[in-house]
């Protein structure tokens, strides 16, 4: 079936979670807030496997398993990073990984400092399994913007990198499909060697 795209489409898992949201106490943000940012940052045709679970361990690891069993090549988890009792996410990430990739937890939260103090609090991860990249991302809509962009000055020019500039050339390196990113939202970068055209 053609997409009218020239760039190879894309299955994603984004994963809220949220004991208050899963049950219905307030409504979700953080689905829409992926997927609205992700729809834009790509060129690829996106098919997306949404999520909404609570904060349990059992549970997460369950979820980020079978997404990575359903082909997705990129799962964004958004919640249950901080230091609360309830807060696991990061240890079921773990739990599930092949390999850590600690820079993209570093970057996160060197760009969340230059908001708030309180981001040395923020337990972000980032790993592979199989050939998945699945990162760890901050709770709040805005921030979640923040650190896939990145900071950018008065004249929008970048001044510190978001994380998802690196993420297209991690999922080259693992097997993935070749994501295209609209560079008016965020530039990916990749070496020369490894860029591709397409038409």
């Amino acid at each position: 079936m053609s997409t009218g795209s020239p760039y190879p489409p894309v299955k994603i898992g984004i994963v809220s979670i949220s004991d208050r949201a899963s049950s219905g106490v307030y409504e979700d943000k953080g689905l829409p807030a992926l997927q609205s940012w992700l729809a834009r940052a790509l060129k690829n045709p996106l098919q997306f496997e949404p999520r909404l679970i609570p904060d349990d361990q059992a549970t997460i690891e369950a979820t980020l398993i079978a997404l990575v069993e359903a082909g997705c090549a990129l799962v964004l988890t958004t919640g249950g990073t901080g230091p609360a009792l309830r807060d696991v996410t990061p240890e079921a990430t773990l739990a599930v990984a092949h390999k850590e990739m600690p820079g993209f937890g570093e970057q996160m939260r060197q760009i969340s400092l230059a908001f708030v103090p309180t981001a040395i609090l923020s337990r972000q991860v980032a790993v592979i399994r199989d050939q998945t990249l699945i990162i760890n991302l901050p709770g709040q809509p805005k921030a979640i913007a923040e650190t896939l962009e990145g900071l950018k000055d008065n004249d929008g020019k970048q001044r510190v990198p978001g994380i998802f500039a690196a993420v297209p050339y991690c999922i080259d390196l693992i097997g993935g499909p070749y994501l295209e990113t609209d560079a008016a939202v965020c530039q990916a970068f990749r070496p020369k060697t490894a860029i591709r055209t397409f038409s």
